[in-house]
């Protein structure tokens, strides 16, 4: 699932909001202690109220992402501003002289992370300067810890932007991820598709038709190469896995709607032959219905693999473990020679990579292939019941 556009950001304008009700606390702390050392103890209690005013302002602006913008941003930094630039006179500045606070106190790095929430490192760094500079103003002696207020407020700004934006960035590299990863899975699923059907039928075309004389074995040889770009595009767009040998297809199921449940025996007895044999339990075997759609098409996979290179007979066993479900296929066909399964891949024959191994992947579940030179194949498709 996505993330919304600048959904990284929402728990740093949060804390933001935090910040400067905590701050906006601890200045009214301050003014009550100090009232009786004021020039103007009521101008001090009055420039509170527009402190609160214009906390609440700003927490409700920055919640609203269309609000975070240049007006916005522009006046906190004024307002912030002016109300320091006002501590000389409402404060006196025989009681700043004297130990006093200055009104802003910690509250006005509020809009200079603000700044830096919305623009990085050199936004946070311009609003430090600005507000260190008004700040600076309204002292007579400028010693020690007034640089020492300055340093803070561009450490301030500095990492809080740097950390915004690595938020954005991560954002931003978690949606192309999120994208990427369903762009695959689309092209795994079309490629199941397609290898099902199209290539099916061109095998077909080039197996029968190779040996025929004229337009016949001409079409079957272009039936070959197009067969061959065919399978070169889908293996660029697949996992690398196993596969098996030319001509292999699944019988292909349809990719139906996640609605209600089937009984796979049911689905799995439309392969049931002289040629196959299939044993089921007494009972249901419900699935849902797209994940008995996909392991029917797997198993039928599975068994046209066994006719096109195993021939003879083959035995379909289902078991029902409770949260899994096993389907096995079996046959006495010569087996898969070493190595075999990865000569196919390279050569973009993916039967068991897309239709067999990639369906039941998509399910959350395994695939055991088990093959003895001349004794035979044994294909098991083990799939979680509940969705995963």
């Amino acid at each position: 699932m996505s993330s919304p556009p600048g959904g990284f950001e929402v728990p740093l304008w949060r804390a933001l909001t935090v910040f400067r009700l905590a701050s906006l606390a601890y200045v009214c702390a301050l003014a009550v202690r100090d009232a009786d050392r004021y020039a103007h103890p009521f101008l001090v209690g009055a420039l509170v109220l527009v402190m609160m005013a214009w906390t609440a302002a700003t927490a409700i602006g920055y919640a609203r992402p269309a609000w975070r913008r240049w007006p916005l941003l522009l006046a906190d930094l004024g307002v912030v501003m002016a109300l320091v630039l006002a501590t000389p006179w409402v404060v006196g500045r025989a009681a700043l002289a004297a130990g006093v606070p200055t009104l802003g106190v910690a509250w006005m790095a509020g809009p200079v992370l603000a700044w830096a929430v919305s623009g990085g490192r050199r936004r946070g760094t311009v609003a430090a300067l600005l507000v260190a500079g008004a700040d600076l103003a309204t002292r007579e002696r400028i010693g020690q810890s007034s640089f020492t207020g300055v340093i803070l407020l561009l450490l301030a700004g500095v990492v809080v932007g740097h950390v915004a934006r690595l938020a954005v960035t991560a954002e931003e590299r978690l949606q192309r991820a999120v994208e990427l990863e369903a762009a695959t899975r689309e092209r795994e699923r079309l490629a199941r598709g397609i290898h099902d059907s199209v290539l099916q039928v061109l095998a077909l075309v080039q197996r029968r038709g190779a040996h025929l004389p004229g337009e016949a074995g001409e079409l079957a040889r272009l039936a070959g190469e197009q067969e061959a770009a065919l399978r070169a595009l889908i293996a660029g767009a697949a996992p690398v896995g196993d596969a098996v040998p030319a001509g292999d297809a699944g019988r292909g199921g349809t990719d139906v709607a996640d609605a209600g449940a089937v009984d796979l025996r049911t689905l799995l007895g439309r392969y049931a032959s002289p040629a196959v044999s299939l044993s089921a339990p007494a009972t249901p075997v419900p699935l849902p219905r797209r994940k008995a759609g996909e392991l029917a098409a797997a198993t039928g996979a599975a068994l046209d693999n066994v006719g096109r290179h195993a021939g003879g007979r083959a035995w379909v066993l289902i078991e029902d473990e409770g949260e899994t479900v096993t389907v096995s296929i079996r046959d006495e066909g010569p087996g898969i020679p070493d190595g075999r399964l990865a000569e196919a891949a390279a050569q973009g024959r993916l039967g068991v990579t897309q239709s067999i191994r990639g369906r039941v992947a998509d399910l959350g579940g395994t695939v055991r292939i088990v093959s003895t030179p001349e004794a035979g194949t044994e294909i098991e498709l083990t799939v979680p019941r509940a969705d995963r």
